[in-house]
């Protein structure tokens, strides 16, 4: 855990956060700047900085991540289609550098993203 990230504290309970899942590894709640209609987060209970900072040790992790992210897409209703997005570093738009995945949906998305 890391003292000045604020995923760290919402999983320490220091910041309070409606969670749509928890479990001993992961946690999601809604996004408080959404982009889409529904932006959920996916966020490891373990302090990662990115994607980038994976090891081979972290691949089940990553693979919860993606697998929780879908499950809440179907939950929420997003019947139509979703897009799941993870960021790595400042010029990528990562701004929480706590490794967390976007679940995007509720409207039509366009390409390129960025």
């Amino acid at each position: 855990m890391s003292q000045e990230c604020i995923f760290c504290k919402i999983i320490a309970g220091d910041i309070p956060a409606k969670l749509l899942y928890e479990d001993d590894d992961v946690l999601a709640f809604n996004d408080i700047s959404p982009v889409a209609p529904t932006h959920i987060l996916v966020i490891p209970r373990k302090h990662i900085i990115g994607p980038a900072a994976l090891t081979e040790a972290d691949q089940a992790l990553t693979g919860k991540l993606v697998q929780v992210g879908t499950d809440l897409a179907a939950q929420t209703g997003l019947t139509e289609g979703f897009r799941l997005v993870i960021n790595d570093g400042k010029s990528a738009g990562q701004t929480v550098f706590h490794l967390h995945l976007h679940v995007l949906g509720g409207r039509v998305m366009t390409w390129p993203p960025g």
